[in-house]
């Protein structure tokens, strides 16, 4: 009996300090963005793009990777949805979702999650190259594309599995075809697909190493596809890396517009998320 309640205590002490580190560190992390970012934010930050000379601490903002960020995370994140959605369905439907070829699929998919960014920075270089596509914002979407597909396609998977099976046999029992039985399946799992697009765009909006090489860099809002786009963590990182102090703070307040924009999307995909599961029926 004081064995089991030694173990018990252990084991609750371990679990407390493993939740205040990682809680720790999150307000860290968040506190130390807010802290330096806050002196240098401005509404010039976030209205205006870079003037002349603007990397050695003179007038402009990162309004150009502000908007470019949005269009490669959302265009990443639309993109892989019409793929991923479809990859899920043949998984679950048509390949039983248990066999061989689907267990197969997802041990791929597994890897392709654990890929470094890089890796499908410099596969989209590559295809760039061989057909003959320049740096742009079309090759940033489609970079972060491939990088995003293997988390939509798993997340959707596991939502999709926890749909109970009595409701596909329902459906075919009433002559449903397997399209039509997928159509009532997407139906019930709306909220998770909301949470794909949360996790999706989250990657895609944060990470660099996969736009280093195929979307470029501009000072300009990109107007077309085939112009070169800015990004926030490229930003970010040019930023660091300037002897500045005061373009260094920039870098910190373009975390924070990163980090708020992030929380914007997570508030609202979980507002709608909670909407849809009411209408669910």
């Amino acid at each position: 009996m004081i064995r089991r309640k030694l173990e018990e205590n252990f084991f609750r002490i371990l679990m407390a300090l493993a939740t205040i580190l990682v809680a720790g560190s999150f307000f860290l992390i968040v506190g130390t963005i807010f802290y330096k970012g806050i002196p240098s934010m401005s509404w010039d930050m976030i209205s205006k793009v870079p003037g002349g000379g603007f990397y050695i601490g003179k007038e402009g903002g990162v309004l150009n990777a502000i908007i470019g960020s949005l269009y490669v995370a959302g265009g990443a994140t639309g993109l892989g949805l019409l793929i991923s959605i479809p990859v899920a369905i043949y998984m679950n439907m048509y390949l039983g979702g248990k066999n061989i070829i689907a267990n197969g699929l997802r041990i791929a998919f597994d890897v392709l999650f654990g890929i470094p960014s890089i890796v499908y920075g410099a596969f989209g270089f590559f295809i760039m190259v061989y057909f003959g596509i320049r740096a742009s914002l079309l090759g940033g979407i489609l970079a972060v594309t491939l990088l995003v597909i293997p988390i939509l396609v798993r997340t959707l998977d596991e939502v999709i599995q926890t749909v109970p099976k009595e409701l596909r046999d329902a459906s075919l029992s009433l002559g449903a075809t397997r399209w039509e039985m997928a159509k009532v399946v997407l139906r019930q799992i709306r909220p998770g697909i909301f949470t794909a697009i949360l996790l999706s765009f989250g990657r895609a909006i944060g990470d660099v190493a996969s736009v280093l090489f195929t979307a470029g860099f501009s000072d300009n809002i990109p107007t077309s596809l085939h112009q070169p786009a800015a990004t926030l963590p490229l930003a970010i990182f040019f930023q660091l890396g300037s002897p500045v102090a005061e373009v260094q703070g920039r870098a910190y307040a373009s975390a924070l517009i990163l980090t708020i924009i992030v929380l914007i999307i997570t508030i609202l995909s979980s507002v709608l998320s909670k909407r849809l599961s009411k209408n669910i029926k």
